[in-house]
């Protein structure tokens, strides 16, 4: 009996030796694996910096065209707003001289006196009161 127990002993520790070789096979393989990752790790960080780096550059130079190109259309409708402004203004002193004028004949028909009749009226009061002044204080 003595020699099957020596034997099951021996099968656990054979079973052992086997589970603690994978262990360390596996260990290993993890420090290989964390070498080669800090090794090519560093390298693919680089070239992932480079990489970003590029799309950073590519993205400014789109960003600055398409804000030029959105300065140049401003500019354009600014100058058209100017013309159209200018335009408008010349439009509006014609409308209000024909206004004016309108008025000022559809007052003259009713009998009602133009800006200029009454300061010509005044002017011609004025000399009167003039004549009128000489005329009293002559002796």
């Amino acid at each position: 009996m003595a020699k099957v127990i020596v034997k099951k002993k021996d099968e656990a520790l054979g079973t052992l030796g086997e589970v603690r070789g994978y262990a360390r096979k596996i260990w290993l393989a993890g420090i290989g694996a964390y070498a080669r990752v800090g090794q090519e790790g560093s390298d693919y960080f680089q070239e992932l910096v480079k990489a970003g780096e590029g799309v950073e550059k590519r993205g400014k130079k789109r960003i600055d065209k398409e804000l030029d190109a959105a300065n140049h259309q401003l500019d354009e409708a600014a100058e058209e707003v100017s013309r159209v402004r200018g335009k408008v203004e010349i439009q509006l002193d014609k409308i209000e001289k024909a206004f004016d004028a309108r008025v000022g004949r559809a007052l003259n028909r009713l009998g009602i006196p133009s800006k200029h009749d009454v300061e010509a009226l005044s002017v011609k009061l004025e000399q009167l009161h003039e004549l009128l002044e000489r005329v009293a204080h002559k002796p």
